[in-house]
């Protein structure tokens, strides 16, 4: 069995980046920068780097994600109105199911650690 090896997030070992838009965007025209740093053999668990532009865009989250924010500031709104607001130093998780709007209010980078359910 080969030896494993950590996993570290610095640039000097950065992945390729891949940039791309949101779908379902209601303002704004964001952009997004994607660095996966690892993804499991069974391709359901993977974390990285993710970064934005400002807007605003629907979300429906079919995975489980644990969010810590590195810089900027966002609005979480939920199909029922709640709003939750988070800034840098903040840790949160987005369980799989919840639906509503993902609002980068000022530019945001983030770690990601994402579970998706088979």
């Amino acid at each position: 069995m080969a030896a494993k090896h950590l996993i570290r997030f610095s640039n000097a070992s950065a992945p390729q980046a891949e940039t791309g838009v949101p779908a379902s965007i209601l303002e704004g025209s964001p952009t997004t920068l994607t660095r996966n740093f690892y993804t499991d053999p069974t391709e359901q668990f993977f974390s990285g780097i993710w970064e934005s532009s400002t807007g605003k865009w629907r979300v429906n989250y079919t995975e489980n994600e644990f969010v810590h924010m590195l810089a900027g500031e966002v609005l979480l709104t939920a199909a029922d109105g709640i709003t939750e607001r988070f800034t840098a130093g903040d840790s949160f998780v987005v369980p799989a199911g919840f639906e509503g709007t993902w609002e980068s209010i000022t530019p945001v980078k983030k770690l990601y650690a994402i579970f998706a359910a088979s």
